[in-house]
C-alpha cells in the first residue's frame, strides 16, 4: 500500500526537525574518555582512572552525617533560589576565616554545582555576541557554554613566558583588536595546575576595571595549593564574579553543589535566572555542604594524599620520558608533553587506555591549537593506584 499524503507530510516535517545550531558544541573529551574507560571495565578490564578531576575520597564524614540526619528527620522541598540561609552564612564566614574578606551574605548564591554558576554568570553579565577572553589551554566547558549561549569565547594562548597565565597586557592587546566584555580566569588552573601570582592577578583585575570589563574568577581549586599563595579576586575588587564549588577540595562532585559571590548589582538578576532555570539547588546537598566547612582536618588529610601523588608523578613521569611538565602549583593535574612518544595525544591516550589500562585526557580538550602535543593526568586517586599507573606506563613505553 502506498504512502498517504499525511505520511509524506509527516516525513517532510520530521526532516525539518533538526538540533539547534547552538547545540553544536564540542564534546567534553574527558567525559568521553571516562565513558570509554567504563566500557572497558564493563568488559572485564581494569582501568586506572586519571582522566577526570574527581577526588577518590568520599565526602567528609561531617557532611555525610548531616545528610543522614536530614534523611531521617527532614522534609525535602524547594529552598530559596539563592540557597538556605545556613549555607550562605557558612560561605560568607569561610571568606572571613580563609581570606580575611568580609562578604555580605546577601551577595552569596548557592548553585547546582559550579557549572550552574557559570551559566548564571554568563547569562546575568553578558548579552548575545559579547566577547569573553579565556586562556588556552583552559577548561573546555567555558567556551562550550559560552558558544551555546550565543557568546563569543576569545581564546588567548598563554605559555611559559607568563607561567601559563593571562596577563593585563594580553587583555589590553585583545581589547584593542576588538572590544571584549569580560575575562574569565582560573587559579589554580585546569588543565595545567598552575597559579597566577598575586601581583599578576591584581594587575589583570586592575586592567579589567580600567577597561570596564567583567572579571569572572574560577576559584574551584582553592584549598588545593602546594606552591605559591592562593588569593581570591575579592581582595582586589568587589566587582568580580567569583565561582567556587564543593566538588574539588570538599570531595563532593556528585552532590552538585557550588556557590558564587557576586556584585550587588547582579544579585537580583541572578536570583531571577536561578528561580526560572533551577528553582533551587538540591536541599540535601546544601545541608551536607554546610557541614563540610567543619571537616577541615579530614579534608587536609585528603589533600596530603594529593600532595604525595603529586610528588610521585613529578618524580616518575620525567624518568619515564615525559620531559616537559607544566608547573603544578595546585589542583590535582599534571599537564605533560607527549612529544617523546607521539605527535597526536588523542591517539596516544586511546592506545594507553586500550593497551595499558590507563585513562587520561588528551590536550585537544583544553587547547585546539597545541593540545595535540599534551596530555592531562589527574592524580586525585589513591596513592597505590598512582604508583601502579606509573609502573604500567613505564612497562608499556619500554
Amino acid at each position: 500500500m502506498g504512502d498517504t499524503i499525511l505520511d509524506k507530510e509527516q516525513r517532510q516535517q520530521t526532516a525539518l526537525l533538526q538540533p539547534s545550531r547552538r547545540s553544536a558544541v564540542d564534546a567534553f573529551i574527558a567525559m568521553d574518555v571516562m565513558a570509554a574507560a567504563n566500557r572497558r571495565e564493563a568488559d572485564g578490564g581494569r582501568v586506572i582512572h586519571m582522566e577526570v578531576g574527581q577526588p577518590g575520597a568520599p565526602a567528609p564524614k561531617r557532611a555525610l552525617d548531616a545528610a543522614r540526619e536530614a534523611l531521617v528527620h527532614g522534609r525535602f522541598g524547594y529552598t530559596e533560589a539563592c540557597g538556605i540561609p545556613g549555607l550562605r552564612s557558612a560561605i560568607a564566614n569561610h571568606y572571613r576565616l580563609t581570606y580575611g574578606q568580609d562578604v555580605p551574605v546577601s551577595r552569596v548564591v548557592a548553585t547546582t554545582g559550579s557549572s550552574a554558576g557559570f551559566n548564571l554568570a554568563f547569562l546575568a553579565a553578558f548579552d548575545p555576541g559579547d566577547r569573553i577572553a579565556l586562556t588556552a589551554p583552559g577548561y573546555p566547558a567555558y567556551r562550550n557554554i559560552l558558544k551555546a549561549l550565543g557568546l563569543e569565547p576569545v581564546e588567548i594562548e598563554v605559555g611559559p613566558e607568563t607561567r601559563w597565565a593571562l596577563t593585563a597586557e594580553h587583555i589590553e592587546r585583545a581589547h584593542r583588536e576588538k572590544p571584549l566584555k569580560g575575562v574569565l580566569v582560573a587559579s589554580p588552573a585546569n588543565p595545567t595546575g598552575t597559579m597566577m601570582t598575586p601581583e599578576t592577578l591584581q594587575a589583570l583585575i586592575a586592567a579589567c576595571e580600567d577597561l570596564g570589563l567583567w572579571f569572572v574568577s574560577d576559584e574551584i581549586y582553592h584549598g588545593l595549593v602546594y606552591a605559591g599563595r592562593q588569593e581570591t579576586a575579592l581582595r582586589h575588587t568587589q566587582n568580580a564574579i567569583v565561582i567556587n564549588s564543593f566538588s574539588k577540595y570538599y570531595c563532593m562532585t556528585g552532590w552538585r553543589i557550588g556557590w558564587m559571590v557576586v556584585p550587588e548589582v547582579l544579585v537580583r538578576p541572578i536570583e531571577r535566572l536561578a528561580q526560572n532555570l533551577y528553582i533551587s539547588p538540591p536541599y540535601l546537598s546544601q545541608v551536607a555542604a554546610t557541614a563540610a566547612f567543619e571537616a577541615r582536618e579530614e579534608l587536609e588529610a585528603v589533600k596530603a594524599g594529593y600532595a604525595a601523588n603529586r610528588n610521585l608523578l613529578l618524580k616518575r613521569l620525567p624518568a619515564i620520558g615525559f620531559d616537559e611538565l607544566l608547573p603544578v602549583d595546585g589542583a590535582f593535574y599534571v599537564y605533560a608533553s607527549v612529544r617523546r612518544f607521539s605527535n597526536d595525544s588523542h591517539d596516544f591516550a586511546t592506545r594507553m587506555l586500550q593497551e595499558a589500562g590507563i585513562a587520561a585526557t588528551p590536550g585537544a580538550d583544553f587547547d585546539h591549537g597545541r593540545g595535540h602535543r599534551y596530555i592531562r593526568f589527574s592524580f586525585a586517586g589513591r596513592n597505590d593506584e598512582m604508583g601502579e599507573a606509573m609502573d604500567r606506563m613505564e612497562n608499556w613505553l619500554k
